[in-house]
C-alpha cells in the first residue's frame, strides 16, 4: 500500500495548476445516462473515484472512456442493467448519483448504498423523498436501493436540509419528468450549477440554480453535448493554506477565485496575503500566524471540504482558535493524528479547540478520509522531521498527483510504494 513521506521545513514557492474537480465531473458523468446521445466532458481530473464511476457506467452497459489529457467520452445508448453493484459503490458515496438518472430515463434502479470517507452518517432519505414526491416507489432492501416509477411527474420538493448530491440527484430526476420541479432549499454550490450547465446544454429547462430554488421543466428527451468541468476549488484553497502554513509564496492557477471567497476571506484574517486575479491568485504566508475561529456551513460559507486543512494551519496560530463543523457529526478524525504530531487540540462534541504555538514532530500517521489526507500533507510539510501517512489511497481519490505538484513547489515530499 502507496504511503506519502514528508520531510517538513521548507516554505513553497513557484506556480501550481488546478485540476478540475471530482465533485462537478462526478454528477457530470452521471449525468449522461440521461441521453442516448454521446457526452464529451472536458477537463476531468484523472483520479480515483473518476475511474470508479468510469467503471460502473461501464458495469452497467455504457460506452465509457477517460483518458489522462483530461477527457472523457460517454455514451449510454442502451443499459444492460440498472443496478450500481455493492462492490463498485462501497467505496464512493457519490456512486448514488447514478439514481435520479436512472429513475428519469430508464424509470428504474437498484443502487447499492454508498459508502465513502468515514466523517459522518450522510443518510439518502431526501433522495428517496424526493423521488416519491415525483411519483416513484423506493425500497430498501437488502443493502440496496430499489425504485420504480411508470413515470415521473414534477413536483414542489422542500429538502429539510441541505443536500449537494441530494440536489444534483433530484435536478437530474426532474429534468425528463412530466411538468416543473421546484426544489426548495436546494444546495448552492458551484458544482451544482455547472451540472445544470451541462444539463441545459443537453436541452434541459433549468433556473435558480445558484439559488435557494432551482426550477426544472421537464423535457421529452435530452441530447449530446460538450461540456467543461470547472476548477477544484478544495485543490485550490488546500494549495492556498500550503502555501501560508509554510510561510510560503504560491500562485495558484487556473482557478475561480470568486468560488472561495469565504476561504481567502479567513485566510487574510490569519495574517496571510492574498492577491486575487480573475483566473488565478496568489497566497503570501506571514508571522505570525493568527489565530481565528470558524464555523462551516453550506455554500457560499466556509466548506467543510475546508475545515481539516485549516486545522492543520491552526496548530500554527499565535493563540486558540475555536473550529465548529455543522455539516459531518464525525468530522474531526484527523485531530487525533495531529496529537501525535505534537498538537494541542481539544474535541468537544462538533467543536475543536485547536492552541496553536507549539512546534510539529514527524511521525507515522494513518488519514482517515480524503480531506483529513490533505491536512496531514500539510502538518507534515511543517513538522520537524519525517512524516510518514499510511492509507492515502483516501488522497487518490480527489487530489491529482499533490505530492507531484507540491514537489515542483520545492516540497520534499515523494509517494513511497
Amino acid at each position: 500500500m502507496d504511503k506519502i513521506r514528508i520531510t517538513g521545513g521548507k516554505p513553497l514557492a513557484g506556480r501550481v495548476e488546478i485540476s478540475g474537480a471530482k465533485n462537478a465531473a462526478l454528477p457530470a458523468m452521471a449525468a449522461s445516462l440521461l441521453t442516448a446521445d454521446a457526452i464529451q466532458l472536458e477537463n476531468i481530473p484523472y483520479v480515483r473515484d473518476i475511474l470508479t464511476t468510469r467503471a460502473l457506467l461501464q458495469e452497467i452497459g455504457a460506452d465509457a472512456e477517460v483518458r489522462q489529457d483530461g477527457t472523457a467520452t460517454i455514451k449510454a445508448a442502451e443499459l444492460r442493467s440498472h443496478e450500481a453493484p455493492y462492490e463498485l459503490v462501497k467505496t464512493m458515496r457519490a456512486s448514488i448519483l447514478v439514481l435520479g438518472p436512472l429513475v428519469g430515463r430508464f424509470r428504474k434502479a437498484r443502487v447499492s448504498l454508498p459508502g465513502g470517507c468515514a466523517i459522518g452518517a450522510r443518510p439518502v432519505n431526501l433522495h428517496l423523498m424526493g423521488l416519491e414526491r415525483m411519483g416513484a416507489r423506493c425500497d430498501v432492501v437488502h443493502g440496496y436501493i430499489e425504485a420504480y416509477t411508470e413515470g415521473l411527474h414534477g413536483a414542489y420538493i422542500l429538502m429539510e436540509t441541505v443536500t449537494v448530491t441530494g440536489t444534483e440527484n433530484l435536478m437530474m430526476a426532474a429534468t425528463l419528468a412530466d411538468g416543473e420541479t421546484v426544489l426548495d432549499n436546494a444546495a448552492c454550490e458551484p458544482e451544482v450549477t455547472n451540472l445544470a450547465d451541462l444539463l441545459r446544454s443537453m436541452g434541459a429547462q433549468i433556473e435558480g440554480d445558484g439559488t435557494r430554488t432551482i426550477r426544472i421543466r421537464g423535457v421529452r428527451r435530452l441530447r449530446g453535448c460538450r461540456h467543461r468541468i470547472i476548477p477544484d476549488r478544495i485543490e485550490a484553497g488546500t494549495f492556498a493554506i500550503a502555501s501560508a502554513i509554510t510561510r510560503g509564496d504560491v500562485e495558484i492557477c487556473n482557478c475561480e477565485p470568486r468560488q472561495l471567497t469565504s476561504v481567502l476571506t479567513q485566510l487574510n484574517q490569519t495574517g496571510a496575503e492574498v492577491v486575487i486575479g480573475s483566473k488565478s491568485f496568489r497566497v503570501r504566508g506571514r508571522n505570525p500566524i493568527i489565530s481565528k475561529n470558524v464555523t462551516t456551513y453550506p455554500y457560499p460559507a466556509f466548506p467543510t471540504d475546508m475545515q481539516a486543512q485549516y486545522m492543520a494551519l491552526m496548530t500554527q496560530g499565535d493563540g486558540s482558535a475555536v473550529i465548529t463543523e455543522t455539516i459531518f457529526e464525525n468530522r474531526f478524525l484527523h485531530a487525533q493524528e495531529m496529537i501525535r504530531m505534537g498538537a494541542d487540540i481539544t474535541i468537544d462534541g462538533r467543536q475543536a479547540v485547536v492552541r496553536g504555538g507549539r512546534p510539529l514532530t514527524g511521525a507515522r500517521v494513518l488519514a482517515s478520509d480524503l480531506r483529513a489526507s490533505a491536512s496531514l500533507i500539510l502538518a507534515g510539510l511543517v513538522a520537524r522531521g519525517e512524516t510518514l501517512i499510511d492509507r492515502v489511497y483516501h488522497l487518490d481519490r480527489g487530489y491529482y498527483r499533490i505530492e507531484e505538484k507540491l514537489a515542483l513547489l520545492g516540497a520534499d515530499i515523494e509517494r513511497v510504494k
